[in-house]
């Protein structure tokens, strides 16, 4: 890997950005009806577990990111062509995000721009950042945190001053309402977005402290995982657990509620600004993701020389993949239940145990 060129602060802004993403503003868990609040609380505990897995797997081989510590321990004839699946994986993913971004700004005040407009001005400047590197990456990461937690203050005052909030909304919490909590916690919510943090197996080589990614992995889950939970019961609050449910955009529903002497109102940019930030920055780090793997792969000299193709077959496919939201929603929910518990869980839980394996038994050579 290249230099150690990210600070733990700007780790921290990477995954509190990455873990924001979509999940700030489109449903999530939504078995956990108006208990999904509690069912983002109790996932944590499982996010910063699997984060842990990748912290032990980057502490044994710091170095490398996760297409080169596969090889190493499953062998190339394994860990290479496990290690390639993962490219169109991140791809796939940052179709998604983008495609969710470009349907909000449609729905919400383009509704005369083609889709594909609208995403190919996201995606250039995914490729404009990238090709700069990753380091100017994360230092833009660190101001643009700064610009979302104070578009969260302001969105939330606004919410919480218009009178709008309703307590009731969050009850009640029954017996059988309490099964849907857990089983909207695992493995939806575990696996999105906490899952989603493997793509920090291309990120932690790059740290200028190694020691420190622990300590601010874990806070930052932690963090993202408060927010996010606050975030949605606010939300029930105003909406209702039915209205929650069905909302396609529940965030931009709720503050498009707000209105305050007929004077403050129609704040709807707030959510589209939030969700542009939030989205953008998910994106890019999978498209980095992508390029990252492809570039140790294939043994290119810079990460950045397969970021154009990656991001163009990211743009196209973010059109293509679906007719319309409702399907795009559809196949989201067979990605969350087919495709990330393979490559969030399972692949780097394999990983993790032969690794503890060869090394107990003296196997590396």
């Amino acid at each position: 890997m290249g230099k150690k060129i990210i600070s733990p602060s700007q780790l921290l802004a990477f995954i509190l950005l990455f873990e924001f993403g979509t999940a700030l503003v489109i449903p999530i868990g939504l078995a956990g009806g108006q208990g999904v609040w509690l069912s983002i609380l109790i996932a944590i505990p499982g996010g910063i577990l699997l984060f842990l897995i990748y912290d032990y797997l980057f502490r044994q081989h710091p170095n490398m990111i996760i297409s080169g510590y596969a090889r190493q321990i499953l062998g190339k004839y394994i860990g290479w062509p496990l290690s390639l699946l993962y490219i169109p994986f991140f791809m796939y993913i940052a179709s998604r995000n983008l495609r969710e971004a470009g349907d909000l700004l449609v729905s919400a005040s383009y509704d005369r721009t083609p889709l594909f407009v609208i995403n190919a001005f996201m995606i250039a400047a995914v490729i404009y950042v990238l090709s700069k590197g990753i380091e100017v990456f994360a230092r833009l990461a660190e101001i643009y945190l700064l610009i979302m937690i104070f578009l969260g203050i302001i969105s939330n005052a606004l919410v919480i001053f218009s009178g709008l909030i309703d307590f009731n909304n969050l009850l009640p919490l029954l017996g059988d309402e309490w099964k849907r909590i857990l089983s909207a916690a695992y493995p939806n919510i575990w696996l999105f977005p906490f899952g989603e943090l493997v793509i920090l197996t291309t990120i932690l080589p790059h740290l200028n402290k190694g020691q420190l990614a622990k300590k601010t992995g874990v806070i930052a889950i932690i963090i993202s995982g408060l927010l996010l939970s606050f975030t949605h019961a606010l939300e029930i609050t105003v909406l209702g657990g039915d209205t929650y449910s069905r909302a396609t955009f529940p965030l931009f529903t709720a503050i498009s509620l707000v209105n305050i002497a007929d004077f403050i109102q129609r704040m709807d940019a707030l959510v589209m600004l939030t969700l542009i930030i939030g989205v953008y920055f998910k994106m890019t780090l999978y498209c980095y993701a992508a390029a990252a793997v492809a570039s140790d792969l294939f043994k290119l000299k810079k990460a950045h020389q397969t970021v154009v193709p990656i991001a163009v077959i990211v743009l196209f496919f973010s059109v293509i993949s679906a007719g319309s939201y409702p399907e795009h929603a559809e196949e989201g929910m067979i990605s969350i239940s087919a495709i990330l518990p393979a490559f969030c869980v399972i692949i780097p839980l394999l990983l993790f145990v032969v690794h503890i394996i060869r090394k107990r038994f003296g196997l590396y050579r």
